[in-house]
């Protein structure tokens, strides 16, 4: 053999030594060769003399609107080989990812975050039942009690928003990914809770915003810890509803009653910022003066009425009316209105004594059947005695049997 035959021997071995070997589950590099009108990319493996394919769903894990925006021949890209098509013979072609390129980079950096404890933001895909479905490269999942740090009943709120999450477990094997955004709530709401705690005192006015609102009252945002204010404490007028006077949002001014430092609970009054409506009760419904209230509650023994918000006076039953009443619910009913006159204001003890009865005209002293009045007659009376009540004298009782006598006896002579 000539020298000149052995270098091209050799330079032909070198040539088929520099061939890679392409094996399933390799990433390897390649060139974007072709756009096929399927929507998929025909790419050559660099360094092995194949081609591949990647068909559409293994182009991104994220949605491509229109492939010729995303590639452009010559584009070189990174691709995992999934499969070879067309056996062992020569020529064979493959079944290509840059999905799962993506992906697998995906959880080893999901990997190496969790590992260092740090934190990752997720956008929000979907609502589905018992939790949020979340994009952070791979699938990911937050269930409804990882959520927040209370209950919702609408997860679908959450969808489109992108929420800081910690790292609560990592399987790539198994494509699971859970997440916990609730554990950056607590946090955060731990800090501006020791914040807030540090810096208000009772009797403090502050300013805040409806966070949530229940039967039992209306929970305050003051800046990252929530204040109850009582429905009792909303306003001195009757309350049935936090809801019929508040709204979530809604921005208010309140009064720090108490604070609960080991709890973490604050107290908090609307009404208290209010003017004291007993105040100005001699003003507003001072005695002898004729008011328009709203019966609020009927006891056994009277009813109570509103006055003026936050005012309830008593209107005893023997100060409904004239006539007999057995029950006030037999002449009442909570909500009705009605006039009636001040008989006495205590501002100082929170008492207002009220009468309909003053406002009725004096009844007849007749008993309703045109009969004279019955007077009171003494015991003479039964033994015909004289008296000035029923007009007779002794004179004229004595004269009036003698001349019945007289009479008689004339009759008998005849």
């Amino acid at each position: 053999m000539s020298e000149t035959d052995g270098n091209k021997n050799k330079e032909l071995m070198n040539a088929l030594n520099s061939v890679k070997k392409v094996n399933v589950g390799d990433v390897v590099n390649a060139e974007v060769l072709a756009i096929d009108d399927n929507k998929q990319l025909i790419v050559g493996i660099e360094d092995s003399g194949v081609e591949g394919v990647v068909p559409p769903r293994e182009l991104s894990s994220k949605p491509i609107n229109n492939i010729n925006d995303a590639f452009k021949v010559g584009d070189k890209i990174k691709v995992l080989v999934v499969t070879k098509i067309g056996g062992d013979k020569e020529g064979g072609s493959y079944v290509l990812s840059i999905r799962r390129v993506q992906s697998r980079k995906a959880w080893d950096e999901i990997q190496a975050k969790a590992d260092a404890k740090e934190t990752i933001k997720v956008p929000v895909s979907r609502a589905v039942r018992g939790g949020l479905v979340v994009d952070a490269g791979v699938r990911g999942f937050i269930p409804a009690s990882m959520i927040t740090d209370h209950f919702v009943r609408d997860l679908n709120q959450f969808k489109g928003q992108t929420l800081e999450c910690k790292i609560i477990e990592v399987v790539p094997e198994k494509n699971r990914l859970i997440l916990s955004h609730r554990a950056i709530v607590e946090e955060d709401r731990k800090a501006a809770r020791d914040k807030v705690m540090s810096n208000i005192s009772e009797g403090d006015t502050v300013e805040g915003k409806v966070a949530r609102l229940t039967n039992f009252g209306a929970f305050i945002d003051l800046g990252g810890i929530d204040g109850l204010v009582h429905i009792s404490q909303i306003s001195y007028a009757h309350v049935d509803k936090p809801s019929d006077v508040l709204k979530v949002g809604q921005e208010v001014k309140v009064k720090v009653m108490s604070i609960d430092q080991d709890r973490g609970r604050i107290s908090l009054s609307m009404k208290a910022l209010e003017p004291e409506p007993w105040d100005s009760i001699e003003e507003k419904a001072p005695k002898g003066s004729i008011v328009t209230g709203t019966v609020k509650r009927l006891v056994d023994f009277g009813a109570f009425v509103e006055v003026i918000p936050g005012v309830e006076g008593l209107l005893h039953i023997s100060q409904i009316s004239h006539q007999h009443v057995n029950t006030p619910s037999d002449v009442l009913k909570v909500g009705q209105e009605v006039k009636v006159k001040v008989l006495d204001v205590q501002p100082e003890n929170h008492r207002l004594s009220l009468s309909m009865r003053a406002l009725e005209p004096e009844p007849d002293r007749n008993d309703g059947n045109n009969k004279a009045p019955r007077h009171n007659v003494n015991d003479n009376s039964k033994t015909n005695a004289p008296t000035e009540e029923n007009g007779f004298t002794l004179g004229d009782i004595v004269g009036n049997e003698l001349k019945k006598e007289e009479n008689k006896n004339n009759k008998n002579n005849k």
